[in-house]
């Protein structure tokens, strides 16, 4: 006669010896996904956001002159972030695309050194640059009105970035799938 207690617990020991690889599997995807959120593809770059809602939260603790790279999404449209604190301790922030480059798809930067070159025209812009003026060949400035800053986080709102993502229609195609 089959004893059934043994039958269940073998069919147990089984079911637990492919469930355990396959958790560990998904938990080394989970973490390497996690390590990787928010970071663009832009060497040096590095940056992680919180969600907050679809609203995009940076931690001011994070920011250094270093330039780090936010993506969002507003729509089904990527749109990336450039944060970076200036030589003179101010936090500045803009979209990581040309105003005047925008719409050509190489119209974003990459930091060189101590200052962001443009990979369509190749204008260079030191970072404390980066939020002073609209208009010309630089850096799509965030500005005060368009951002909540607290003594802990910078949040840009989903309102704002969906209003902006136009100018993300043509960015970066080479790199959509990122």
């Amino acid at each position: 006669m089959p004893d059934h207690g043994q039958t269940k617990r073998n069919l147990a020991r089984k079911l637990m010896a492919g469930l355990v690889p396959a958790l560990a599997l998904a938990l080394a995807l989970a973490f390497i996904l996690t390590a990787h959120a928010g970071q663009g593809d832009t060497p040096g770059a590095s940056g992680k956001a919180a969600a907050d809602g679809r609203n995009l939260v940076i931690n001011i603790a994070d920011i250094t002159d270093q330039a780090s790279f936010y993506t969002a999404e507003a729509d089904g449209t990527k749109l990336e972030v450039i944060v970076v604190r200036a030589p003179d301790g101010t936090i500045r922030t803009a979209f990581n695309t040309c105003q005047v480059c925008y719409d050509s798809g190489r119209g974003y930067y990459v930091q060189s050194g101590k200052v962001l070159v443009c990979q369509n025209c190749g204008n260079r812009f030191e970072m404390s640059r980066v939020e002073v003026e609209a208009g010309g060949c630089n850096p799509w400035p965030i500005f005060a009105g368009n951002k909540t800053v607290t003594d802990e986080t910078i949040t840009i709102s989903y309102d704002f970035l969906k209003k902006s993502k136009d100018i993300f229609a043509d960015w970066r195609p080479d790199h959509s799938d990122q």
